[in-house]
């Protein structure tokens, strides 16, 4: 693991400080920031990468980088997709399509070892996993930084000990086997009370806790409804042929032009069956029957229909190095 941060990059850790989406009025001003914080990514760190879960939130950050390092001739960063084994089928099959279409190198972050052992001993969500049987990298996770005092925990994305090991364990390593230095996420204010002291430009620089590097938030200041916003007036405008102009929004699947089908869109296929928020398959309800962009975004919780210990959990897990 690297033990230091690279003293040669020049950015503005205290940008967004005391700021929320209301300092940010139109969709205009939270693309142009966008853009800006995104730039800065993409020139001041020598290897930056891009989380990519598929959701919404990231997709947007993805097609924004893209564009941006198209426009200035920058290199597209490499996206990480964090496979934690409890992914809905539909949610890989996206991630597939969009990368080829977008020309995308995607890096399948796993726990392998964890995956081993699911896989050997046939285990299925909620079946408890032994610790003395995982890997020492593993263990010193469970015993030495969660300081987990059971002897097994169950195979759940949404637990303490789950999410630390099949999400930030496999990032962290991820992280280091890449050497990047910079992580560009979809991370919002608004979304998690954990994420709303976050800035643009945020550190991750103790060794003892995750490979050293920065996390970049472009999308910091959009709340949910800017960023379907982004999705029908730029997003979709730009990259489906024969969608009409910024501002058409379907109201389902069957309400799209000629010729244009859902898989046509860089829309995950839960959002339109009413997810309004992507976990894992066992944990996560969909909020209504309405696709997402359509329901009540600001009178209900957009995370609702996550399993809520790890919602409770958010800020020790993000202490942690979870995003």
């Amino acid at each position: 693991m690297t033990a230091t941060f690279p003293d040669t990059i020049n950015v503005d850790y205290t940008d967004g400080q005391n700021e929320d989406p209301e300092d940010y009025p139109n969709l205009q001003e939270k693309v142009e920031k966008a853009i800006e914080v995104t730039e800065t990514a993409l020139t001041e760190y020598e290897n930056p990468a891009v989380m990519w879960t598929g959701g919404k939130d990231s997709t947007l950050v993805l097609y924004v980088v893209k564009e941006v390092a198209d426009q200035y001739g920058l290199e597209l960063p490499t996206a990480i997709f964090i496979d934690h084994y409890q992914h809905f089928q539909d949610i890989h099959d996206f991630v597939d399509h969009w990368a080829d279409e977008w020309d995308t190198e995607v890096y399948y972050a796993r726990n392998e070892d964890i995956g081993s052992y699911v896989e050997e001993n046939d285990l299925t969500p909620g079946d408890d996993i032994e610790i003395d049987a995982l890997s020492e990298h593993n263990r010193h996770h469970v015993e030495n930084i969660l300081e987990y005092e059971d002897e097994t925990f169950p195979f759940l994305l949404d637990t303490y000990a789950g999410n630390h090991l099949l999400k930030t364990v496999a990032l962290n390593d991820a992280l280091e086997d890449l050497e990047v230095d910079g992580v560009i996420s979809g991370v919002r204010w608004d979304e998690q009370e954990a994420r709303a002291d976050e800035t643009f430009f945020s550190p991750r620089h103790d060794p003892d806790i995750y490979p050293p590097h920065d996390r970049i938030q472009p999308i910091l200041h959009f709340d949910e409804a800017a960023v379907w916003e982004a999705f029908w007036h730029y997003i979709v405008p730009d990259c489906v042929e024969g969608f009409p102009e910024e501002g058409f929004v379907p109201q389902n699947a069957d309400d799209l032009p000629e010729g244009v089908g859902q898989d046509d869109i860089p829309v995950s296929p839960k959002y339109w069956e009413g997810f309004r928020s992507l976990g894992s398959e066992v944990s996560t309800q969909k909020s209504d029957d309405e696709p997402a962009w359509l329901q009540d975004l600001e009178g209900t919780t957009e995370r609702a229909g996550r399993a809520q210990d790890k919602e409770d959990l958010m800020e020790r897990l993000r202490d942690l190095g979870y995003m």
